[in-house]
């Protein structure tokens, strides 16, 4: 099965036009003719099912047949993870979590983040190809980056996690989470978070966790996190 991508579809829609580079890949690629049947989402979680109309590699249409709301998970986790120093790092995270099943994620810049900036539009292609290829019809929302303090100020109903590597009290993800729930964990840079930003995080009502014995680099951390809450709800 390929899934295909289109944001402006709804449950209404009756047709749709590929773009060029997609209508390239439709025809010349998958060999795709007219009367071919063709998957497409929208990311807010609907697969729609088309039928092909028209086959070029310059353009592509199709009459949309049917459409269907797949199920979400029971609960959502948004990730909120600092930058990491290399920057393919952090893509194979966004990749592999939405692999696995993640709701949103946000970049946060922390006292001892070495980057700063990130690639905004390459972070949301490579959420929109994962989703693809897993098969998902719910895209993950990619939130611009902000300040640690910024973040953690914001009101947030969800369960709130901090995993850290400070020698103090903390208790195994697995022990604090409740499934079924909606759940944001803070996950820090190289570095760590400063002893100033986990005590900010604390009087917020975030709970200081361990994702093990070992000591995790960023973009592991949060992979372990996100994989540990799936475990959990499955």
């Amino acid at each position: 099965m390929q899934l295909f991508y289109n944001d402006t579809l709804t449950t209404s829609s009756t047709e749709i036009k590929f773009s060029r580079e997609e209508s390239k890949h439709i025809a010349k690629v998958l060999r795709k003719n007219e009367g071919d049947v063709l998957y497409i989402t929208n990311g807010k979680g609907y697969l729609f099912t088309a039928c092909i109309t028209f086959s070029n590699p310059s353009q592509c249409h199709a009459v949309i047949e049917s459409h269907k709301k797949q199920e979400h998970r029971k609960y959502r986790l948004h990730l909120a993870v600092a930058p990491t120093k290399m920057n393919d790092r952090y893509e194979w995270f966004l990749e592999k979590a939405t692999e696995i099943g993640i709701d949103e994620i946000t970049p946060i810049i922390c006292d001892h983040s070495e980057r700063k900036v990130i690639k905004h539009e390459r972070f949301e292609r490579i959420l929109l190809s994962a989703t693809k290829q897993s098969l998902q019809c719910y895209l993950p929302k990619l939130n611009p980056a902000i300040s640690f303090s910024d973040f953690v100020a914001q009101k947030n109903e969800d369960q709130l996690l901090i995993a850290h590597c400070e020698e103090t009290k903390k208790q195994s993800l697995k022990n604090v989470v409740t499934s079924k729930l909606n759940t944001t964990i803070l996950i820090g840079p190289e570095g760590d978070f400063s002893k100033k930003e986990i005590q900010n995080a604390l009087s917020k009502g975030y709970l200081p966790i361990t994702l093990g014995e070992t000591r995790l680099r960023t973009e592991t951390a949060a992979m372990v996190a996100a994989h540990s809450i799936a475990f959990i709800n499955s």
